[in-house]
């Protein structure tokens, strides 16, 4: 088992920025990568990014275009997803996730495990 708690979410002005942390314990060897997906009322979870957890592996949703930043810490124990020029449209709740797979990295279903997920709200 994999635990994931997120934080640092909140109430933020549409061009500023946020840095969303999500810490990792348990069985943490298990995984293979970690991931940031949002989902926004009445609409279907989105991947945003993915780290592998050797740290040397990133990938991005394309409409992202570079806005998000994915990284992790040196002793791979939090994970972060940093978001700047925020807009309304990224308003949505916020989950982290570890996956045990190398493929198909931005489908749900490759992802085993899940944080609780932190608001994000962005006010125009």
């Amino acid at each position: 088992q994999v635990q994931l708690v997120e934080s640092g979410g909140g109430l933020v002005q549409a061009g500023g920025s946020l840095r969303l942390s999500c810490a990792a314990s348990g069985r943490t060897t298990s995984a293979y990568a970690m991931g940031w997906f949002r989902q926004a009322p009445g609409k279907e979870r989105e991947f945003l990014a993915r780290i592998t957890w050797s740290g040397g592996s990133t990938n991005y949703a394309g409409f992202l275009k570079g806005r998000f930043t994915i990284s992790r810490d040196r002793a791979k124990t939090t994970f972060y997803l940093q978001m700047n020029s925020l807009k309304p449209e990224d308003t949505a709740n916020y989950y982290c996730a570890a996956s045990r797979y190398s493929s198909n990295y931005d489908n749900t279903r490759s992802y085993d495990y899940w944080g609780q997920g932190t608001q994000v709200t962005v006010s125009s």
